[in-house]
Formats: C-alpha cells, sequence, structure tokens
C-alpha cells in the first residue's frame, strides 16, 4: 500500500501546482488543450515522454503502447486506439510535429527477439508485436552474426523507422506533409547512457541529440 499511498500524495502535489488558485496554469488548462507535438512513446514505465521532455500539462499529446509502434493505415474492423487518436492529433488539434519515441531493453521487442510474445505463445500481445515483424527479419538477414544485445537494439531502432514509414500511409498524415505542415521525427532513448538520439535519414542514422 505505501506506493499506491505515494500516487495520491504525488496527486495531491500535482493539484496544488497547477489547479491552485494561484496556478499560472490554471486558466489555460480550463480552455481547453493546444499542444503543437505529438509522442508515440512505449508503455514501458521508465520511460514517460512528458518526463523525459519536462513538459507540463498541455504541452505534447500523448499515445502509449507496447513498443511504441504505429500500425499501417487500414479500416478494416476493429479497434483502432493508435489510428483515432493520430487522427484527432493531426485533424483536429493540427499538431506540427510528431515523435515516435523508442527506447532501449524495450520488453516488447525483447519478446519479439526471443519469440515469446503473449499468454501461451498467443493472444493481444503476439498479434501486436507482428506489427515490428518486418523490422526484425531486416535486421537479423542483415546482422546475422551480431550479439542478441547488438540485434536487439538495432531492431529497437529499425521499428521506430518502420513506425515512421507506417505513419506516411495515414493519408491525412501524408497531405500534412507534403503540404509543409506537419513533421515526423524518430527519436531513440538509451536507459543504459541517458542519451537522447534522433534519425537523420538524410545520414541514415540515429545521432545524439544530446550530450
Amino acid at each position: 500500500m505505501e506506493d499506491f499511498e505515494r500516487l495520491i500524495a504525488g496527486f495531491k502535489v500535482f493539484r496544488e501546482k497547477y489547479f491552485s488558485a494561484e496556478s499560472p496554469w490554471l486558466d489555460t488548462l480550463q480552455q481547453g488543450q493546444n499542444p503543437k507535438t505529438m509522442i508515440i512513446g512505449c508503455s514501458d514505465s521508465r520511460v514517460d515522454p512528458a518526463m523525459l521532455t519536462n513538459s507540463v500539462p498541455g504541452d505534447i499529446f500523448v499515445v502509449r503502447n507496447v513498443a511504441n509502434l504505429v500500425p499501417p493505415y487500414e479500416v478494416s474492423g476493429g479497434q483502432h486506439g493508435v489510428s483515432a487518436a493520430l487522427e484527432f492529433a493531426v485533424c483536429h488539434l493540427l499538431v506540427e510535429h510528431i515523435i515516435v519515441l523508442g527506447h532501449s531493453q524495450c520488453g516488447g521487442i525483447n519478446a519479439l527477439m526471443a519469440d515469446t510474445c503473449g499468454y501461451n505463445g498467443g493472444g493481444f500481445i503476439t498479434r501486436w508485436m507482428n506489427i515490428a515483424a518486418p523490422a526484425r527479419e531486416r535486421v537479423l538477414a542483415d546482422l546475422p552474426d551480431k550479439k542478441p544485445e547488438f540485434q536487439q537494439q538495432a531492431v529497437e531502432q529499425a521499428s521506430i523507422l518502420l513506425s515512421l514509414e507506417n505513419l506516411h500511409s495515414f493519408p491525412f498524415i501524408a497531405h500534412r506533409v507534403s503540404e509543409g505542415a506537419l513533421s515526423l521525427h524518430g527519436w531513440y532513448f538509451n536507459l543504459k547512457r541517458g542519451d537522447l538520439l534522433e534519425y537523420h535519414a538524410g545520414r541514415g542514422v540515429f545521432e545524439t541529440l544530446t550530450s
């Protein structure tokens, strides 16, 4: 119960900071949201996009899921949570940037590499992680002799690029990108070193954003 009580105590601090009568954010938060950036991050408890970017409420529109994946555009039956969030962010909030934020030591990618996804070898996680299967196959074909840790990091980064490709498959995203109204970014957070890297398409590499 100690951890649970700590969460409640944390909320009291949050409420006092942002929703007290003296808070400079109170009026802005009550008027609605107008973020310029959307971040698609991992559900991993160590990689909170708001904390990593030192953001305050209203700064970023966030979607988090296992392994920070973006599925390709498709309109068949099913519940499309990520796609709905993308549509809302791009078509209604008119965000100017979408960041796919991956990270090292990703449990979803680790399960994909070990072929241990899902409950009893199946279930929701297996189907979800199949989105990243092309990234795994590409890395294993290109780097067959590398150590598993190196291969995993390569797949973590390759899956970011795959998600960026999938973002372009959404018509409303491709349209705004072509107009110059929307930019797509691939970021990778290295938990071991505390470094943040960005993918540069022209050079085909992830380069450190911070030193």
